[in-house]
């Protein structure tokens, strides 16, 4: 498992095959040189520096590392960079705009739904796509969501409420819009 604090260097040495992929990352083109087996994670957390994406497990089991790939929920310690070329990329980066949270950013701080803060990008990112293609989503289906992604401060209450806070939050601006 690679340590929080490993650079990757801003190239790959010299001798080592490398791929040039492009990515849109929260609408905009990231162009870059990447050894074919380098993990979009670390993609985005070194060589973009979008260190909201966390590495829990490197084994896809926490979801600390989920971003949304194309929209859906995706893994990104378990994904290539490479496999990126082409897609978009939203990581919890992409989710507040200069002057205000998104409402599920909101929802957490309103609600209480986090406690160390290290699982929050990845349900942050899941309850966004959850919200997407369902914009009323019962509490089951919170839960049922969130289910891949692990947190081992809380009871996972507050987590849903901050769901469900978001849900309706974002129901009340789609009336007013």
């Amino acid at each position: 498992m690679s340590s929080l604090y490993d650079v990757i260097p801003p190239a790959p040495p010299k001798g080592v095959p490398t791929r040039r992929t492009t990515m849109n990352v929260n609408g905009t083109s990231q162009t870059m040189e990447v050894e074919p087996r380098l993990l979009l994670a670390d993609a985005l957390r070194q060589a973009l520096q979008l260190t909201g994406t966390h590495k829990g497990c490197d084994t896809s089991n926490c979801g600390a590392c989920t971003v949304l790939f194309d929209g859906r929920p995706a893994k990104s310690c378990t994904m290539l960079a490479v496999q990126a070329d082409g897609h978009n990329v939203e990581t919890v980066e992409g989710l507040a705009n200069a002057s205000e949270l998104h409402p599920i950013q909101e929802g957490f701080k309103q609600e209480h739904g986090l406690q160390c803060g290290y699982c929050t990008p990845g349900m942050m990112m899941t309850a966004k796509a959850l919200l997407e293609r369902n914009p009323n989503p019962t509490e089951d289906e919170v839960r049922w969501a969130l289910s891949g992604n692990l947190c081992r401060c809380t009871g996972y209450q507050n987590i849903v409420k901050s769901v469900l806070w978001a849900a309706n939050k974002m129901r009340e601006q789609d009336q007013e819009a």
